[in-house]
């Protein structure tokens, strides 16, 4: 079992910055790929970002250039530092973990989820 935390989230005006935190503990934090999905209210869960074992980084292309994805396996830690925020990306930040060869992005091969984290972005 792996447990996931999320912190960081909270309000924002348009174009600011927030930094997502996941603290994780259980298993070997080293062994997962570890990303993060969100939803907004009457939307499905979608990814957002990951980053592979091998610290290899994905993107959703909604967040390309604007988001960073980044991990601390010493800290068993994985932040994802949002900037130039939009009101489109008002959601609930899930931490995730991934076992598996290859970092896929649909929610179903997620192994293990955190509780959320609610970022609103204002406009």
């Amino acid at each position: 079992q792996v447990q996931l935390v999320e912190s960081g989230g909270g309000l924002v005006q348009t174009g600011g910055s927030l930094r997502l935190s996941c603290a994780a503990s259980g298993r070997t934090f080293s062994n997962y790929h570890m990303g993060w999905f969100r939803q907004a209210p009457g939307k499905e869960r979608e990814f957002v970002a990951a980053i592979a074992r091998s610290g290899n980084t994905y993107y959703a292309d909604s967040v390309k250039g604007r988001f960073g994805i980044s991990r601390d396996n010493d800290k068993n830690t994985v932040r994802l530092q949002m900037n130039d925020l939009k009101p489109e990306d008002t959601a609930v930040y899930y931490c995730t973990a991934q076992m598996g060869l290859v970092v896929t992005r649909r929610p179903s091969d997620i192994n293990y989820w955190g509780k959320g984290t609610l970022v609103t972005v204002s406009s």
